[in-house]
């Protein structure tokens, strides 16, 4: 019987072409999309939870109070805490230390100069705690030496090719590290993605170093702890506070401790800033519900088009019960035909997902492996398999297997209002969701329109910096360091492909540094200590950068001004200063001085957060910005490269443009625009596809009618009107539907933003129009194809 059944579906879906194209088009896509989107959030959702014990494992977070109403939290802890926590708490089992490496790291192999993003220093337990495949080596040999690394296979393989690495040198400065093991490159979900670790007995191999990493004012360290199971976490916490202020006596409380769960840690969105990979939790739930969003529409398509055509196979039906089919008989039938459909309609999900995934993998920089070969790819599918199945068959199944055949025959009509508004309201809903996808759409279009022309208060076209290497001149003072920097200045201006150069902080773009305590200006109250962002500046910075004063001067060659700061509009107005801030005594660091000017607020950090207080001084400047002359940017960028070369041979050159890393602040909401507007058009392709097909069944319902109007001189336009009106009447619901949800959801992203469009009216009426405008051409297509056929044709036979 089973049999039978396959061979009976088989051959209706064979019979009827396009409704079978558009089921298992619009369920291929849909399941496609969705298996992409489920993979991506597994990924998200599973960070970190491969790792042994994962549920045991926590990270210490420092809350640092800074003021009344700001605290800092930072991801580091002081290395010394670990010292202590090993040996005071007994809950806890194991203790590792990570201290990245904040600047690129320059390796030497044999003569070759090598630049390494992303390393880290680990202390000897690192390895109790985190998982890793070792390929060649041991981590025994890596510990007992502290000039050893370990490098990940694919690093491995980009500096020494084949080869075997075990065994090989690399030179760091002047001292010879020699590879000891090789470990599989950590998995995509990772939040530790690092391809090379040193032993912190490196660091720490000079002394000035290790008794640094001793003193409790230090926040060097990540530290992750592993306790007992069914071990208290929050009392933990509070030993290590004790622990703190029985050995730090000057910290008046000002700080305490948590701990993170190591499986919360990548959606922590907190911190001050971070060295590990972070996601949005609010954005894997958004592409849940976007997902299971996809495959209802895609599925709609089918109970919508089977539910329509039921009326074609009532006589089938009615036929087989007169002849002793049961109901059971029948719903087995019809749930063949949607088993089939769906497996169908998998394999081609499946071919969509491969030949999706280059691009995906590309687009998301995540290293998600070969689907085909992934036991939760074939979960994913299996599960939507199972949904689709379900959601497909059962109504239609329950239709059409529950006809009276002596209706049938009398030529009553099968179908009752109840079946026909469920099939307006799955349109309605298919559209609904189209609308919103639209919505979004335009919104993160216009959003980051609005950041990729909003005026920063500075000019960053045509810039690029650099940062000053002070880690290659060892024994260099500060004073002989800013000479030596004045000196590399000059003859970087002597270059013609450059117009300006002047030294300011590193990563003005994305400042992230904040000072808090040594501060003092007339009437500050005692308990008043407010965090600033402290920018070194050098007096052509102003100019390159285009800053704009709102009264007072810019620092100039003198030498007082080596003393004096400079504010920005922010700064100005928390801290309150009677009368004209202009001359007013300010003191930072223990440096006596006066504020000189007030610059007007830029926005020297990312558009989600606020300007914040800023205090600009002469002195701390660690990066070169250099402004090219029109149509100079190579030029530039190797004329720089050359007078770096003469200084620094044996460092690469590492530079960015300012544009550059502008986008990168927002590359997460490129991302997301991109792949909301993919779903979107796939949405509506899903859509479309099921509006076509109920347009061509209402055409062929009523080719007769149709026929008769046209004898009777109706006109092709009123024909299409006819077919179409309903359509149009659906999709207009669905708009009006859509609008509140969209605006609620839209709302809630733009709230992320501290700078942001504001929901016009207009969006919502494109985004209505736009849908429109897709049913009409959809629908019109089969109107007007029924509109111009012969009446003849319709009208011959009964």
């Amino acid at each position: 019987m089973i049999k039978n059944h396959f061979k009976i579906a088989f051959r209706n879906l064979f019979r009827h072409k396009r409704m079978t194209f558009i089921n298992i088009a619009g369920l291929g896509i849909g399941m496609a999309a969705a298996v992409l989107i489920a993979m991506w959030v597994q990924n998200e959702l599973s960070y970190d939870a491969f790792q042994p014990d994962a549920g045991n494992v926590y990270r210490v977070k420092s809350h640092l109070t800074i003021t009344k109403t700001e605290t800092w939290l930072w991801e580091s802890s002081p290395y010394i805490l670990g010292e202590h926590a090993k040996k005071e708490i007994p809950e806890v089992t194991d203790l590792a230390r990570i201290m990245p490496h904040d600047a690129d790291l320059s390796l030497h192999s044999g003569d070759k100069i090598i630049t390494e993003k992303k390393s880290a220093y680990v202390d000897a337990d690192w390895f109790k705690i985190f998982h890793y495949d070792f390929v060649e080596g041991s981590v025994d040999e890596f510990n007992k030496n502290p000039f050893s690394l370990i490098l990940t296979g694919s690093t491995a393989k980009k500096y020494f090719g084949n080869q075997d690495a075990v065994g090989k040198v690399l030179r760091i400065d002047t001292v010879n590290y020699q590879v000891q093991a090789v470990v599989k490159d950590n998995p995509a979900n990772s939040s530790f993605q690092y391809n090379m670790l040193i032993p912190v007995a490196a660091w720490q191999a000079d002394a000035k170093t290790k008794q640094n990493d001793l003193e409790w004012g230090n926040y060097n360290y990540l530290t992750f702890i592993k306790l007992r199971p069914n071990a208290n976490a929050h009392a933990v916490a509070a030993k290590l506070v004790s622990i703190l202020r029985t050995d730090r006596k000057d910290d008046n409380g000002k700080t305490i401790f948590t701990l993170l769960p190591l499986k919360e840690m990548h959606f922590e969105t907190d911190l001050m800033q971070s060295s590990v990979i972070h996601g949005n939790r609010t954005i894997v739930n958004v592409f849940i519900v976007l997902a299971a969003l996809l495959l209802v529409t895609a599925c709609i398509n089918y109970v919508n088009l089977t539910t329509a055509r039921a009326s074609l196979r009532s006589k089938e039906v009615s036929v087989r019960k007169i002849v002793g089919a049961d109901r059971l008989q029948l719903f087995g039938q019809f749930m063949s035909e949607s088993l089939l459909v769906s497996v169908i309609s998998l394999f081609l999900a499946l071919l969509l997902v491969e030949l999706a995934m280059p691009w995906f993998r590309s687009f998301t920089a995540e290293d998600f492996g070969e689907p085909v070969y992934a036991a939760v790819v074939w979960f994913i599918l299996g599960s939507t398999l199972l949904i689709s199945f379900l959601l497909n068959g059962l109504y239609p199944a329950a239709l059409l297997s529950s006809f009276k055949p002596v209706n049938v025959f009398r030529g009553k009509s099968v179908l009752n209002f109840r079946d026909v508004s469920l099939r307006r309201v799955l349109v309605v809903a298919q559209f609904t969701i189209s609308v919103i996808l639209i919505v979004g759409t335009l919104i993160i279009y216009r959003q980051l329109y609005f950041i990729r022309n909003l005026d920063p208060g500075y000019n960053r076209a045509q810039v690029f910096s650099f940062n000053f290497p002070y880690w290659n001149i060892p024994h260099m003072d500060f004073k002989k360091s800013n000479e030596f920097m004045e000196t590399v200045k000059q003859q970087l201006k002597t270059q013609t492909a450059t117009s300006a150069v002047a030294m300011g902080g590193s990563d003005f773009v994305d400042f992230n540094g904040q000072s808090s305590g040594g501060f003092d200006w007339p009437g500050r109250p005692k308990d008043f200590e407010p965090a600033f962002a402290p920018l070194g500046v050098d007096p052509d910075f102003k100019d390159l950068m285009q800053l704009k004063m709102k009264e007072g001067r810019w620092f100039t060659n003198d030498p007082a001004d080596l003393h004096n700061v400079i504010l920005n509009e922010t700064a100005v107005r928390l801290i309150n200063l009677h009368g004209d801030p202009i001359g007013q005594r300010f003191i930072h660091h223990k440096d006596t001085g006066a504020i000189i000017g007030v610059v007007k607020d830029f926005h020297y950090k990312s558009l989600h957060d606020q300007i914040g207080p800023m205090l600009v001084t002469e002195r701390n400047t660690s990066g070169f910005y250099i402004k090219t002359s029109p149509g100079n940017n190579a030029a530039a960028v190797a004329a720089a490269g050359r007078v770096w070369k003469q200084y620094f041979p044996d460092s690469p050159f590492d530079y960015q443009f300012l544009d550059d890393a502008y986008n990168k602040l927002y590359l997460a909401e490129q991302q997301q625009s991109v792949l909301i507007t993919v779903f979107a058009a796939i949405a509506i392709f899903i859509s479309a596809l099921g509006l076509l097909g109920l347009a061509a069944f209402a055409a062929e319902q009523k080719v007769k009618e149709i026929g008769i109007r046209k004898v009777l001189g109706a006109s092709i336009q009123n024909i299409v009107t006819l077919l179409s009106a309903d359509f149009v009447k659906m999709v207009c619901i669905a708009s009006l539907v859509a609008f509140p949800v969209a605006w609620w959801a839209m709302s809630k992203w733009l709230q992320t933003f501290a700078y942001r469009i504001s929901l016009s009216w207009w969006l919502f009426a494109v985004s209505a129009g736009i849908a429109l405008l897709i049913a009409m051409i959809t629908v019109s297509f089969q109107a007007v194809k029924a509109a111009i056929a012969n009446p003849v044709n319709s009208l011959r036979s009964e």
